[in-house]
């Protein structure tokens, strides 16, 4: 992987974590040796042509990158206006962009002589992933995930098993995403000899919001020369879902430079932005706070107590942002909106009946607000959009929503 990534915009994080007055490093006294540790072997392997070699071969022959940048003629004809392209990581190995991202982990992790790896999970997708490297490499896994995740993610939990992972629900809390990776850090805590956390978002504490950020990198890199090829100039517009916000900077960090790129974020709006706080779109309803290791925009109240978030999407029903989103968002560099469950619905089936794909429930969140904005666009702007993951895992909560059930042999509406 080559080292541009590193050298252009990049004004943060600075040498304490921060990206601006976001991230940082809030941890406990036991904690701050592995990360400090971490932060040197990172460093060390950045600057090692033989890691992003191992990185690069494993990318093309395990993961199956590069992940097409597919011009949805169907989408583009319904909408009317702006020209669509989707960045198909779907269609990576596992079903998602999380893979990207293990993958730099766990050689970190080997490098590092640690034997057992840990992580959190909300949609599944990052569990899955890291049970599917650590059984490549023979590695123990454990993976966290909230009880109430456990239930409707059940086909994910199901794929760990089979790779060989030790799923513990968590059922402190909503028993959702804030509760797993609560966990999964007084894991870390206990087990510090053998143990390697695998963080699967951008937050967290420095290392992880730009370690995370640099491995998932790959997905605007390569969205970036697919796109000149295909249409000779950059995109006008590019547009990500977003619940931690890592398949999101791992699109936009490419073009933070490109001035004329504007980037939009998609929160999770849940039952719509309002004062119960049924959603998780933390920029749109949040205010800064410290929240697992780093200083980002939060749920919480006048006390500083972290609400539990809503969203249909497990993925994205996390209570708090990325740093460097949080930043993003501060300078202006890009803009955030949220969209509500209903919303989120109607762009699933918009996807399987004008294109054949069946999404995820976190991009069906980035496809409605391309549903909002496209058809208001001139046929010359050039929109991509993130399809960051596949929809396998949500086909029971999307039916249960849609009125159907499928207790039967051929299933039937219930409406």
């Amino acid at each position: 992987m080559p080292n541009d990534l590193f050298n252009s915009f990049m004004t943060g994080p600075d040498e304490n974590g921060r990206f601006g007055d976001f991230g940082g490093r809030f941890v406990s006294e036991t904690l701050m040796p592995l990360i400090l540790s971490l932060e040197e072997e990172y460093d060390r392997a950045k600057d090692d042509p033989s890691f992003w070699a191992q990185m690069d071969d494993l990318w093309e022959h395990y993961v199956g990158r590069p992940s097409p940048l597919y011009f949805a003629e169907g989408l583009t004809k319904h909408l009317g206006g702006a020209k669509i392209y989707l960045k198909r990581d779907e269609l990576n190995h596992t079903g998602a962009h999380k893979i990207n991202n293990v993958l730099g982990q766990i050689l970190l992790a080997r490098r590092m002589g640690k034997t057992r790896i840990i992580a959190e999970t909300g949609a599944g997708q990052h569990g899955v992933a890291t049970a599917t490297v650590c059984a490549k490499f023979g590695l123990k896994c454990v993976v966290y995930m909230g009880a109430h995740d456990v239930e409707r993610q059940a086909p994910n939990v199901f794929r760990m098993r089979l790779l060989g992972a030790e799923v513990i629900p968590v059922t402190s809390g909503r028993g959702t995403l804030k509760d797993a990776m609560n966990d999964a850090l007084r894991d870390w805590v206990t087990n510090v000899r053998d143990t390697f956390y695998c963080i699967g978002t951008v937050a967290g504490p420095h290392p992880y919001p730009a370690m995370v950020r640099d491995f998932q990198a790959i997905i605007g890199k390569e969205a970036k020369a697919q796109i000149m090829k295909a249409e000779g100039r950059l995109p006008d517009t590019i547009i990500a879902a977003i619940g931690g916000g890592s398949n999101a900077m791992g699109l936009f960090f490419p073009f933070l430079d490109d001035k004329d790129v504007q980037i939009i974020g998609v929160e999770a709006g849940g039952k719509g932005v309002n004062q119960k706080m049924e959603h998780c779109a933390s920029l749109t309803g949040g205010r800064p706070g410290v929240l697992h290791g780093n200083r980002t925009y939060l749920l919480q109240d006048d006390d500083g107590q972290i609400l539990e978030g809503f969203s249909i999407s497990a993925g994205l029903d996390y209570p708090g942002i990325g740093p460097e989103h949080a930043w993003l968002h501060e300078i202006g560099r890009a803009q955030y909106v949220s969209i509500t469950d209903v919303e989120a619905l109607e762009a699933f089936q918009l996807s399987c009946q004008t294109e054949g794909i069946i999404p995820a429930l976190e991009p069906s969140h980035a496809l409605a607000h391309v549903m909002k904005i496209a058809p208001e666009l001139p046929a010359d702007h050039i929109i991509i959009m993130n399809m960051c993951g596949r929809g396998d895992k949500d086909i029971f909560t999307v039916a249960r929503h849609l009125g159907f059930d499928m207790s039967g042999p051929e299933g039937r509406s219930v409406e």
